[in-house]
């Protein structure tokens, strides 16, 4: 099946206007803004723009995939909240820490567990020179400010959040069998995100959504330094330490706008669910299993959200993913896991030549744009050069269950350059090697997720997706 686009238009789809209920019915849900993070740009500055998300996708494909367990290392019921389209790719929140509330920007991030923001009125972010962004004046919580701010101490629990169970190995110096380790603290982290990094040490404070739930005793990083990390992050994986476990979310969800809206005052909404619903399915969505990855040597891999994707469609053909892919194996590489601090879906090479040649096939009819394609980092770029109507294959991930997320044309390609060009939006790192891999096979990136209501249903362990225009007004 192929739809229909006039070219120029590609870019203009996501504006159409739908209505959306930013009402709160449930006091039982909290709800909050959500907004893209990825530079604006002119038509002329398309090509740049997507080099830069082809670079750190594939940077955050490899942090992903390549994850260390020990990457954290010494040195009311329904509740809503709005997310913010900013400026490199991802989506932000904002949350209120401390006694009185300090309220900062944070970028949601299925991939990671820990929450932490830049914790010092002299936080040091190295490379984070993003437009509209000042290094020097990155807003920063003050816990001195706080009268609730506490620092963790290396024997209380919520430190081997971090650092494992084992107490000895976290107070240093000290046994806490034959003597008071109470004074001492829970170690310094540092935590790496692919692109950058950030440093810092723990706290507990609380998490406060006015008017509806306040969670105390929240365990939270005070980053000092950074390197391209201009903004807080809030951890929403599966570790002890992310935001849905210390809150013991029952669901979550998430309708992202288009990248069209980057920068903007345009938001979305972040639902977050803090009390049973029994098995009731969201209406209009389709549900696939989670899957816990099986492996017992790294268990970093055991923080993401794993989905069985089974077959991808292109224009009606099936694309058949091998078994040893689609599912992850005990040494804990393959499958599919959903992540929303990655902006374009990530393959393997094995799989992405599949998908690639099935499109350049049903395609044939126009010529690949080499230029753009080295200039923008992607590796299926058309010429579409005076060309008015292009018929696009209709992309359709398959997942255990039968659920199908048909996307719409805009969610997996993007015009390029003066927009005579246009690049197919999933990404593989190039790799010639016939040898896989480890990690995740497939990483579902936020540009493929863009206006559909997305939910984690942690309840009962499985993933619901659907289409929804997330533009709450024209």
């Amino acid at each position: 099946m192929a739809y229909p686009y006039i070219l120029y238009s590609l870019s203009l789809l996501s504006l159409f206007t739908f209505s959306f209920s930013s009402s709160n019915p449930n006091p039982n849900t909290i709800t909050l803004p959500l907004s893209p993070l990825f530079t604006k740009s002119q038509s002329s500055d398309l090509i740049n723009s997507l080099k830069t998300a082809a670079t750190s996708s594939l940077t955050r494909a490899h942090h992903l995939k390549t994850q260390n367990p020990n990457h954290k290392q010494p040195s009311s019921s329904h509740t809503n909240t709005q997310i913010y389209p900013k400026s490199y790719g991802g989506y932000s929140i904002n949350l209120n820490f401390g006694t009185p509330p300090q309220t900062l920007s944070f970028i949601l991030d299925t991939g990671s567990s820990l929450v932490w923001f830049p914790c010092s009125s002299h936080y040091l972010c190295s490379n984070c020179n993003f437009p509209n962004i000042n290094p020097t004046k990155i807003p920063s919580f003050i816990p001195r400010n706080s009268s609730t701010s506490k620092i963790l101490g290396c024997t209380n629990s919520k430190c081997g959040y971090i650092f494992g169970p084992d107490i000895k190995s976290r107070c240093r110096g000290c046994n806490p069998q034959s003597q008071n380790c109470s004074n001492i603290t829970c170690p310094a982290y540092i935590i790496q995100y692919g692109l950058g990094s950030t440093a810092g040490f723990l706290l507990l404070d609380n998490l406060d959504f006015p008017g509806k739930k306040t969670v105390e005793n929240f365990l939270v990083g005070c980053s000092i330094l950074s390197t391209r990390q201009p903004s807080g992050i809030a951890g929403f994986g599966r570790g002890e330490d992310s935001l849905p476990s210390q809150m013991g979310l029952k669901r979550f969800s998430y309708c992202l706008l288009s990248h069209q809206f980057d920068d903007s005052s345009e938001n979305s909404n972040l639902v977050l669910q803090v009390s049973s619903t029994g098995d009731g399915k969201t209406s209009g969505l389709s549900y696939t299993p989670f899957r816990k990855n099986p492996s017992t040597n790294n268990t970093a891999f055991l923080e993401y959200y794993y989905v069985n994707l089974r077959t991808v469609v292109i224009g009606g053909k099936r694309v058949k993913i091998p078994l040893t892919i689609s599912e992850p194996g005990t040494d804990g590489n393959g499958g599919t896991i959903v992540d929303s601090g990655s902006t374009f879906t990530y393959m393997e090479k094995e799989i992405f030549d599949l998908v690639s040649k099935e499109f350049e096939k049903q395609l044939s009819n126009y010529s690949r744009a080499k230029d753009v394609e080295a200039a923008s980092g992607l590796s299926l770029c058309f010429n579409f050069t005076d060309v008015k109507t292009v018929q696009f294959p209709e992309l359709v991930f398959q997942f255990k269950g039968g659920a199908k997320m048909k996307l719409p044309v805009e969610n997996y390609f993007s015009l390029a350059g003066e927009g005579e060009a246009a690049c197919l939006t999933v990404m593989s790192d190039g790799v010639s090697a016939p040898e896989r891999n480890g990690g995740p096979a497939i990483i579902l990136g936020n540009y493929q997720q863009q206006n559909f209501n997305i939910e984690f249903d942690l309840d009962n362990d499985r993933f619901g997706f659907g289409p929804q225009s997330c533009q709450k007004s024209a």
